[in-house]
Order: C-alpha cells, then structure tokens, then sequence
C-alpha cells in the first residue's frame, strides 16, 4: 500500500491507499497526486480540472521519484511554464504513485483567489496553532 505524505505550508499529512482500489475522482490521472489528494480532501489545486492545461498543481517531489510514473512529453512542456521550477517538480495530475512518496505543495502555485482564501504574497491564510488569535 503507497504511503503518500504532502506538505502543506510546512505541515505533513500522509495518507495510504491500496493500489488498484482507490475511487477514480475525474481529475487527473487515476492514482495521481491530484486524484489522491481529491479522495482524502487534502486540497491540491487543479484548475484545469486535472487535464494537463495549467500548472496550479505543480509539487515538488522530496522523495520517492522512483515510485512515479515516467513524465510524458505534455507534462514536460506544460512544468516549463510553472514558476520556480526544479527539477523534482511534477504536475499532481499527471504524476502517477506507485510505491511511497513525498512531495510539497509551493505556496506560490496555490489558486487562493478563485477558491476564496486570504493572501498575501508569500502568506498563508493559516493559523499559527502557537498563537492563540494570531493569524499570518
């Protein structure tokens, strides 16, 4: 069973799905980071609807490429657009998880203006859980 952990604005949460059994979402490829992330509402970004059209699911991976499958020519070609590329960048959508793997989710690729989250450059509209009504 993958293991899949996602860091979300520094924080872990890891999941696990028996290979072949997880509910296909329509986003992305099946057994996606995107599709993953839909089934445990765990808040990747996909505007396109997962289709391989935009970057806002960019990750960056940390550990466990090899546990991906091989990117394909489109993903390639649209990751070139992406801010801040690296070279363990992926699009969630199209990234399929075979084995164990972490990635993060870069602050700057995250659509809060259409999902209706406040932000400013560089600041999550996350609460510090160490500063009681404090928000960043």
């Amino acid at each position: 069973m993958p293991k899949v952990t996602f860091i979300i604005d520094g924080e872990s949460k890891t999941v696990e799905f028996e290979a072949g059994k997880l509910p296909y979402s329509n986003h992305g490829k099946p057994e996606s980071f995107l599709d993953v992330s839909k089934h445990f509402d765990l808040g990747l970004e996909h505007a396109c609807g997962g289709n391989c059209a935009c970057t806002t699911c960019h990750i960056i991976v940390r550990k466990g490429a090899q546990n991906l499958s091989e990117m394909q020519d489109d993903e390639a070609d649209r990751l070139d657009t992406a801010w801040e590329l690296t070279t363990d960048s992926r699009l969630g959508c199209q990234a399929v998880i075979k084995g164990d793997v972490v990635c993060e989710l870069p602050m700057y690729t995250r659509n809060y203006v259409q999902e209706g989250g406040g932000i400013q450059l560089g600041k999550s509209d996350r609460r510090d859980p160490g500063a009681e009504g404090v928000t960043r």
